[in-house]
């Protein structure tokens, strides 16, 4: 074999060799357990970054685990390839936005290729592509049919100057990111689906994933936010209406001191109508209605109100409560209006007291043992109820009861559950997305484009125009259409789908890849899905995973799936940083991972990304790091061949006790790497074993001049098979030098003997007076008398020992013998 180890000459040779010869390539075998391992698809950007190669080296071990155990791997990967970049790169360079995104998909998956990682190439997707967008309109189609797809009018950003619409990440402090314009809000007509249909399930099924992070359930939970509590009218004698207020604290309504409306809330209008501060009111609303929703809600901005002049009457008490409206309550989550009880709730509080409004405590703690001031910290617990008339005295829970009755009974109130989950806006006024396979006509209304016409294709003869809509809104090709119902003129839907939507069923596409008659053979589908392993970023907690068990929940109920959630495991690994930060253009820290493949190799980029830190934390880069996998592999390299130059005796003689000291490590190690890979992924500890082995092979060479064949043998092949899944390049050329035939990742995972774990003998220490003096080595288990007899017969024992009392022994087994002596 060669003497130096040259990984980039190694890596093109076998990338190579597994494409021609589809080492893995993935076809169903009922005879065998399946294994679906999948990182998250990325975006086409053009070119990897360094969590990429974190997120799929991850993968790619898991993968080639699962297979050296024996099961059937599906290990697929594909392109998430719409969205809102390739249309701006067609805006700024004058590109297509398919031809940028198939030129960024060629770089990519060539750099994935250079990374040897162990995808079945058959079973790519792109979402942009005919093939598979046609699946994603029927799918839209059979949400349509079951009623979970509808269109009403809705709030989105709108820029006067530009007449389109923006991505709220498309706002940037109120003003167009093109044009700086202001941003309004603007009703229009877009398309949802009813996610709140299936809010229960989401939420209940969340306690059967045991192979999720708590961290991830617990935020789809909030997300979720499903409450129990009571909906109530306040009168408004003024406009002659009732607004309608939720709450899971009923308990304190005696200390509602005032009301918040949402400024887009429809009563406002009428409300400051005849106010005389109505031009500031009317300012203030602007102002706010457009804010983002993230930061009108987020919990690190100020609060701001302003007082309508108008007063809604206490349903309990017959008061008068001031309405206010403020820049925190959105008109489209609950009922646009919240009641402030500033003693109870730590953000009423706030707003009170920035706004002097009467604060008055109505629940005291159970044992009244602390002022109300002393109990402000947990104010917003259950309690005693006080100064609230006939509900003195009592407890929250049998006050929430008896005050809903009291409102049912008066036809003011009722029980009800309430979601913080909305239904998905799935409209976009862009260009490069699914399109909507609708059309609208004057005479028969809205209707779905025939099944047999899929996919409605994007055109090409699209201008993107500032002063349109939406880009597909300039191909009067596009637009124009036949009604399938009446075949009369009609017009075809302008928007796009959420890519949400595009990813929310690739998983299930890729089970069938290559199928052009149905979205996916169900056998098949029930045969690879759940996925077992899934991988991917913390960023995708919310919503593409909710989305995505909410996909496939309806996929279930209508039959073409035998499951209904996607994912049996989930692991979301931590993010690469450099020194300290994330790695970004803007700071001056990216790593390319074509720079270090090209120094180093794709090995050592891939071991130094996974023995750096737990794949769940974040992982601080390290060019000396780097250095010292690169250092460690080709230790690798020599000491295989320098174990072919030890191999020199016979076979099948009696280890010495030197070699049977080796072997044991050997199978050690096995038996930790295995246990550290199979449903761990400690994979960093698992490098440090093999690591540790390694050391231990240089150490026995150094003090030896040869070693038996057969474990010269075993300590190879065993050790190339545990680094296998890895660094697959230099163990698959390593392996071939040693004499093997066929793969190194079509073998069978290496299995530790517990024999030979067993240990004969130990070194333990003799101790006098608690000073080590000396060290024996014994037969485990030794009897103590004759322990104690060697240990004292010991010469340097007997400089310590001689002339003086031994008062006692003391023994530790297998580990320490203290004498002591006076």
């Amino acid at each position: 074999m060669n003497e130096k180890y040259v990984a980039q000459d190694i890596e093109k040779k076998w990338q190579a060799y597994w494409l021609e010869h589809n080492t893995f390539k993935t076809n169903y075998d009922e005879s065998k357990e399946k294994y679906y391992v999948l990182e998250m698809f990325p975006y086409p950007s053009g070119n990897l970054h360094m969590g990429h190669v974190r997120n799929y080296s991850i993968g790619d071990v898991v993968a080639r685990f699962k297979k050296m155990k024996g099961f059937n791997v599906l290990h697929p990967m594909g392109w998430d390839a719409f969205g809102m970049p390739a249309e701006n790169a067609a805006i700024k360079h004058g590109i297509a936005p398919r031809k940028w995104t198939l030129e960024n998909i060629a770089n990519m998956k060539r750099q994935q290729q250079e990374l040897g990682l162990s995808y079945d190439w058959d079973r790519e997707v792109a979402t942009c592509k005919e093939d598979y967008y046609r699946w994603t309109q029927w799918l839209f189609q059979q949400f349509y049919k079951k009623g979970l797809a509808y269109k009403k009018e809705a709030k989105v950003n709108w820029c006067d100057h530009c007449h389109t619409v923006l991505a709220n990440e498309q706002v940037i402090d109120g003003l167009c990111w093109r044009c700086d314009n202001k941003v309004v809000k603007k009703d229009l007509k877009q398309w949802f689906l009813k996610i709140t249909d299936y809010a229960d399930r989401l939420l209940a099924d969340l306690d059967t994933l045991d192979h999720w992070p708590e961290r991830v359930k617990t935020m789809q939970k909030n997300w979720i936010g499903r409450s129990e509590g009571a909906q109530f009218a306040f009168e408004i004698p003024e406009i002659n209406k009732n607004i309608e207020v939720y709450t899971t604290r009923i308990d304190t309504i005696y200390g509602v001191s005032y009301i918040v409306l949402a400024p887009e809330h429809p009563y406002v209008e009428k409300l400051i109508a005849n106010k005389p501060n109505k031009d500031e009111l009317e300012a203030f609303i602007y102002k706010v209605r457009n804010l983002n929703e993230i930061d009108r809600t987020s919990t690190d901005v100020e609060k701001e109100g302003l007082f309508t002049g108008a007063y809604a009457k206490h349903p309990m008490t017959g008061k008068d409560i001031p309405i206010w409206i403020a820049n925190y309550v959105l008109v489209d989550y609950g009922t646009g209006a919240v009641m402030g009880s500033p003693a109870h709730d730590e953000r009423d509080n706030k707003f009170a007291r920035k706004y002097n409004l009467p604060i008055l405590p109505v629940v005291q703690n159970k044992d009244n043992s602390l002022t109300f001031d002393e109990w402000q910290t947990e104010a917003h617990e259950d309690g005693i109820l006080i100064n609230s008339e006939e509900y003195n005295g009592m407890t929250s829970a049998e006050a929430r009861d008896a005050i809903i009755k009291n409102l049912e009974d008066r036809g003011l109130g009722r029980k009800m559950v309430n979601y913080r989950l909305r239904d998905w806006l799935i409209s976009r006024q862009r260009y490069w997305g699914v399109p909507i396979p609708v059309v609208y006509c004057d005479k028969c209304g809205e209707q779905l484009v025939p099944e047999e016409e899929l996919p409605v294709r994007l055109p090409e003869d699209v201008t993107f125009d500032a002063g349109a809509i939406s880009p597909l809104a300039t191909s009067e090709s596009f637009v124009k259409a036949t009604c399938p119902k009446c075949g009369g003129e009609a017009r075809r839907e302008i928007d796009t789908m959420d890519t949400f939507i595009d990813s929310s069923w690739y998983f299930l596409r890729y089970t069938d890849a290559r199928n052009d008659k149905e979205a996916f053979n169900k056998a098949l589908a029930d045969y690879w899905m759940n996925v077992d392993q899934y991988i991917g970023g913390i960023e995708h907690a919310i919503l593409h995973l909710l989305y995505s068990r909410f996909f496939v929940k309806v996929v279930h109920d209508l039959g073409l799936v035998s499951y209904d959630e996607p994912f049996k495991g989930l692991l979301t690994q931590g993010m690469v940083l450099k020194e300290g930060s994330k790695m970004s253009k803007s700071k001056g820290n990216v790593v390319s991972p074509e720079e270090i493949v090209a120094k180093y190799g794709a090995d050592t980029a891939r071991l130094f990304i996974l023995f750096a830190a737990p794949v769940e934390r974040d992982l601080d880069w390290s060019d000396e790091g780097v250095e010292g996998s690169y250092r460690f592999l080709n230790r690798v390299w020599r000491i295989v061949d320098a174990y072919q130059e030890l191999a020199k005796t016979g076979h099948g003689e009696k280890l010495s006790k030197d070699e049977f000291a080796l072997r044991r490590e050997l199978h050690r190690v096995i038996k930790k790497v295995t246990e550290d890979l199979d449903g761990k992924f400690n994979f960093n500890t698992a490098i440090s074993s093999i690591m540790e082995l390694v050391n231990a092979m240089y150490q026995f060479k150094d003090a030896h001049d040869s070693v038996q064949a057969d474990l010269a043998n075993e300590l190879v092949e065993k050790l190339l098979l545990m680094l296998a899944p890895f660094t697959p390049h230099i163990t698959e050329e390593l392996w071939h030098e040693v004499g093997h035939e066929g793969s190194i990742h079509q073998q069978d995972w290496p299995t530790y003997e517990e024999a030979a774990l067993v240990i004969d003998e130990v070194e333990i220490a003799v101790q006098v007076n608690g000073k080590v003096r000396d060290k024996l080595t014994i037969p485990v288990d030794m009897p103590k008398a004759d322990l104690e007899a060697q240990a004292l017969a010991l010469d340097r024992v007997k400089e310590f020992t001689d002339g003086k009392t031994v008062a006692k022994v003391i023994i530790i087994p297998n580990k320490i013998v203290n004498i002591v002596v006076k």
